[in-house]
């Protein structure tokens, strides 16, 4: 059995079950008996802990996290040391990983499933990065779904302030491969660009069912990643829009400079997409790639520099020059121009050479011929140019008809019925054809939502521009009722304040017993989940109050010895008081009433009290009577008081009730609350007595004391 489960740490968090295991820690479900909620607790691995350098990479992540409060970052609740283990406390997530919900769907998402998500991650990293956190290891295996629809990224188990030192994967792997970023891969420095890369895959994985890259290696991924470019999206999937393929490519550009600068820029483009899904970025696929400057021409070094130009010699100075006329400089082969090392780049001869070899090694140059008279020529003509056009203008101007404009009406709300009905769309000879699925808006369902060209632009008269393309609305997203079977009252209560915050709900909370659902959680909603919601509506909560308590028939127990009745009540389970009185009919020992009437049913756990007989009152008399003599040798037993410690459950219940039993006499009965962990109850009695504890009506403990 795992040595930390039951164990308490910090008198505040018991360990309840393992539920994960990391790379440097283990994470378990734990309760908090302080908030009285269940959380997360991740320890440091033992084999790990004997090691400073872990040890202290364990602290950094646990104090960059914190740092983070974001609706879309798993908490961090507490940080501490309990004797020799470290451990962080989160929120416990109940969910599963993206990677499991990409494999539940299938191994791929809708595009409009992977924008919802997407814009989420990105919110988070947005929110990461501007406290300077980069995550290094984004992945759908650290995105929790959660039941609500909402993510959550979780796992900062790599994360390092940007300020903090750069270690290289020679040094340390880092991020996982597939999703690793070039930079990563290489070993260089690494940014909030690092991340947006690995984001990209996600959504790249998403929207394909595939990653980018495969290999039969770690190391043969890395690879690609710095040097392959992917198959574009939309040709394993064509139904992907083109915005969205190029949101993706952009976000997994190999160049951080060709990728988007932060989550920031990349968020504002997928909010584009979302309002607008046929938007054109004008980012081509080619543009994944990194410039590889072996792909390129091979040039000469300083290209259209003066050195260039002369092939690495200077220019004769008019005073050096020996002839008028000096040959015109030529590019020359491997065999004809090639310069021995020893030569001096720039120089000539002092005089000219007279052999062949001398002038293929030294060919003079000729001053080049000043660029001015070209170019007054190359003015001259236009200025001649541009007078004609005037010319002609101006005598043959009225024989061309002149090009009309046209203004595009206004067909945003219509149908596309009503649209092609209107006045300036029939006179003006206007065709509206419907382009593209139907987008979210604000218009009513079914009418228009958006037009190319724009409403009141004008342009030329062209049948292309007579043209109009609309898509029409899907209508707003209709808030629907949250899933919350199974959710803490408290949390569920949250959940639906922070999700329709503009719709005014009123919640209500009632109870029921349930043998099913654990106390203090939701059996079930009214309205159910995914039920349309509308503003000012009243939701029902009904919340367990746990199982609920048996009903018995209280049987009649008047005529019996109290021994018997007690015989009778034990499989009851009631709480049994007894009191005595004198009687003249009966006999003493036997019952002779009952607090509950035959034959009524209550609950397990009710208190039953019988009243038994102690025989005829003894009548008075002069003569005097004698004292008792007692069985006790020693005299007369006087009582005597112990002190009884009493562990409270601690299984959700706030409050139970706790009565102490000390023989047939009840020593204490009170309603206390379970936050206090455990109560002392002082007990009086004489000889050896049995003391029973019962809570909530069952039997807790029971020992013999002797006062």
């Amino acid at each position: 059995m795992d040595q930390y489960i039951g164990k308490l740490l910090d008198n505040r968090y018991e360990i309840l079950e393992r539920i994960g295991t990391g790379g440097m820690a283990v994470v378990y479900k734990a309760r908090c008996h302080r908030l009285n909620r269940l959380v997360a607790i991740k320890i440091l691995k033992e084999e790990l802990a004997q090691d400073a350098e872990f040890r202290r990479r364990f602290h950094d992540e646990s104090q960059a996290v914190a740092m983070l409060s974001h609706p879309n970052i798993m908490a961090v609740y507490d940080v501490s040391k309990s004797g020799d283990v470290d451990y962080i406390v989160m929120e416990l997530l109940e969910g599963i990983t993206l990677k499991q919900y990409m494999q539940k769907k299938g191994g791929k998402l809708s595009w409009k499933e992977s924008l919802h998500f997407i814009i989420q991650i990105m919110k988070a990293l947005s929110h990461a990065h501007s406290r300077g956190i980069i995550h290094r290891d984004i992945k759908p295996h650290n995105i929790m779904v959660l039941r609500d629809g909402s993510i959550k990224v979780a796992d900062f188990g790599i994360a390092r302030l940007t300020s903090a030192s750069q270690n290289t994967m020679t040094q340390e792997a880092l991020g996982s491969v597939h999703y690793i970023s070039p930079e990563q891969a290489r070993g260089s420095h690494i940014d909030a660009r690092s991340d947006i890369y690995s984001a990209g895959v996600v959504l790249y994985e998403m929207l394909t069912g595939r990653l980018p890259y495969e290999g039969d290696s770690p190391v043969a991924v890395a690879i690609q990643h710095i040097n392959s470019i992917p198959l574009s999206p939309r040709e394993l999937e064509p139904g992907i829009p083109e915005a969205l393929e190029a949101i993706t490519l952009k976000a997994m550009a190999s160049d951080v400079n060709q990728r988007y600068i932060s989550a920031d820029a990349m968020l504002a483009d997928l909010e584009e997409f979302r309002k607008n899904p046929n938007i054109n970025f004008e980012f081509r696929p080619e543009d994944v790639r990194l410039t590889d400057e072996a792909d390129e021409p091979t040039q000469i070094i300083g290209a259209n520099t003066p050195s260039a130009m002369t092939g690495g010699r200077r220019l004769p100075h008019p005073d050096e020059a020996e002839d008028a006329t000096q040959r015109i400089p030529r590019h020359r082969g491997p065999e004809s121009g090639v310069r021995h090392s020893g030569d001096t780049a720039g120089s000539r001869p002092s005089s000219r050479p007279s052999s062949r070899r001398s002038e293929d090694y030294y060919e003079e140059e000729e001053e080049p011929a000043s660029k001015w008279p070209i170019i007054a020529a190359v003015g001259a003509i236009l200025i001649f140019l541009v007078g004609i056009g005037i010319f002609l203008v101006s005598i043959f101007g009225n024989a061309f008809p002149e090009t009309q404009d046209i203004t595009i009406p206004d067909v945003m709300g219509y149908t596309l019925e009503e649209a092609q009905e209107l006045d300036a769309v029939k006179e003006g000879g206007f065709t509206i054809e419907e382009d593209g699925e139907a987008i979210e808006s604000s218009y009513p369902e079914g009418t228009i939502a958006h037009q190319s060209p724009g409403a009141n632009t004008t342009l030329r008269d062209t049948t292309e521009n007579r043209v109009i393309k609309v898509q029409l609305s899907a209508g707003s997203e209709v808030p629907k009722m949250l899933d919350l079977v199974n959710q803490e009252q408290a949390l569920a209560q949250q959940k639906l304040k922070n999700q329709f915050p503009d719709l005014n709900l009123t919640v209500e909370v009632e109870t029921e017993p349930s043998e099913e659902v654990e106390s203090g959680y939701v059996i079930r909603t009214d309205p159910e989940a995914e039920s349309e919601l509308r503003e000012g509506q009243t939701i029902t909560l009904y919340v367990s109050e746990g199982k609920p308590s048996k009903m018995i028939t209280i049987p009649s127990l008047i005529g019996q010895t109290l021994n018997k009745a007690q015989e009778m009540l034990k499989e009851y389970n009631l709480v049994v008081k007894v009191s005595e009185k004198y009687d003249d009919v009966a006999e003493a020992g036997i019952v002779i009433d009952q607090s509950i009437n035959p034959n009524v049913e209550v609950q397990e756990g009710a208190t039953l009290t019988l009243t038994v007989s102690k025989g005829p009152e003894p009548k008075p008399t002069d003569t005097p009577t004698p004292p008792e003599v007692s069985d006790d040798p020693g005299g007369e037993t006087q009582p005597s008081s112990h002190t009884i410690t009493i562990s409270l459950p601690q299984d959700g219940r706030e409050y139970v009730m706790v009565r102490v039993m000390v023989g047939d006499s009840e020593a204490f009965g009170e309603e206390v609350a379970t936050s206090q962990g455990s109560i002392q109850v002082p007990v009086t009695g004489t000889g050896s007595q049995e003391v029973v504890v019962y809570i909530d009506g069952q039997i807790s403990s029971s020992e013999i004391i002797d006062f």
